[in-house]
């Protein structure tokens, strides 16, 4: 991680200004005189309260720095996965609402008691107001001209690393994109939904064993991957997604997706074509799988063993390792048995591929026509 290497820094900085507060604490402790009636010398007792405030300020400095520096890391790799633009807005709103803040509470300053106090909340209502009425005419502005949103021009950029990936719960329970997030193939930061994860323990509670089964795997692949990769895998909470009680969970994730420009990974082809409708990014390991099935090209030789009569005929239904189906003519007859066929031509599904074959004892045989021209 780019951050380890400051964990020393920072902590030997929090715990010298720990140190530090200790010192004073431990000069005020003595001028203070809180132990007039002990029967410690005076040497001895400002000794023993200078030391035991010099431990107990290393001590919260270093606890201090244990519990800041996570939270402080989550904060910076937030803020690097926001647009520029939406920085900048909010930096703006921060000064106009400061400075909008301070002018609003000036007459209060005359106050004797409550001058100061009441500046000070003026000063943070005023940041607050600010950034959020920033916030809300970028967003307005982003309907108006779609570029805004997308600074480097059209309305649907590539897929950047920065970009979160929303998983479904499908996907979660396939378990596949654990795999793939290991290899290195998909970057950035993975994204679940607070509502995706109470459907999936909705599912692991459920009474039907199969679907308990199903919801109990999605959780542990989902804590398997917060464990073990270097990717960066969020629960978002609800407020990022409001509800008005009747969508279901695939149309809030579309939704949430496009409101943070994120990319929807998914298995569910039903899915896929919503979040398509709704013009959002989609990544299907359903494609992926299918994109780098080997290639078997007419006249390419393999074995197959079929194991169930197909549509037409004779024909017998055999599939790969990787699950293609694999249809051979003329084998009917030999179910269950394991032979060399010939490819003779390749049909693309929305399921898949679908290779057509027959033996090649047969395919190695002359044509009728041919027979009977050799005959004469």
């Amino acid at each position: 991680m780019v951050y380890k290497g400051l964990w020393s820094l920072y902590t030997i900085v929090v715990t010298l200004v720990g140190l530090i507060i200790g010192h004073f604490g431990g000069l005020a402790l003595v001028a203070s005189r809180l132990f007039t009636e002990a029967t410690v010398p005076d040497e001895a007792l400002t000794i023993y309260s200078r030391v035991g405030m010099y431990l107990a300020g290393i001590l919260a400095g270093f606890l201090v720095s244990q519990i800041t520096f996570r939270r402080l890391v989550e904060l910076i790799t937030s803020l690097e996965r926001v647009p520029l633009l939406e920085k900048i807005v909010v930096m703006a709103g921060v000064i106009l609402g400061l400075l909008f803040g301070l002018l609003v509470a000036w007459p209060f300053h005359l106050l004797p008691q409550f001058g100061v106090p009441i500046q000070l909340l003026a000063c943070v209502v005023g940041v607050i107001l600010g950034v959020a009425v920033a916030r809300s005419a970028l967003n307005q502005l982003a309907r108006i001209f779609p570029s805004l949103s997308h600074p480097e021009g059209g309305p649907m950029p590539g897929l950047t690393a920065e970009r979160g990936k929303f998983l479904d719960t499908n996907i979660i329970i396939d378990g596949r994109i654990a795999d793939i997030c290991k290899t290195g193939f998909l970057e950035g930061p993975l994204l679940v939904p607070g509502f995706v994860l109470r459907e999936l323990q909705t599912i692991a509670d459920s009474a039907d064993n199969l679907r308990r089964a199903r919801g109990r795997r999605g959780l542990d692949v989902l804590n398997r991957m917060r464990k073990e990769l270097d990717q960066t895998v969020e629960i978002l909470e609800d407020e990022e997604a409001p509800y008005d009680g009747q969508e279901s969970v695939d149309l809030r994730l579309v939704k949430l997706a496009r409101a943070r420009n994120g990319v929807v990974v998914t298995n569910d082809y039903n899915l896929n074509k919503v979040a398509e409708l709704h013009g959002v990014p989609v990544l299907n390991v359903n494609e992926l799988a299918n994109a780098i099935k080997p290639v078997f090209l007419p006249g390419e030789e393999l074995r197959v063993m079929p194991v169930k009569e197909g549509s037409q005929p004779r024909q017998g239904v055999g599939y790969l390792d990787d699950g293609t189906m694999v249809v051979v003519q003329n084998a009917s007859d030999r179910l269950g048995q394991e032979f060399e066929v010939v490819v003779t031509s390749l049909h693309q599904t929305v399921a898949g591929k679908m290779i057509f074959a027959e033996p090649k004892d047969e395919a190695s045989r002359p044509a009728p026509a041919q027979r009977e021209r050799n005959a004469k």
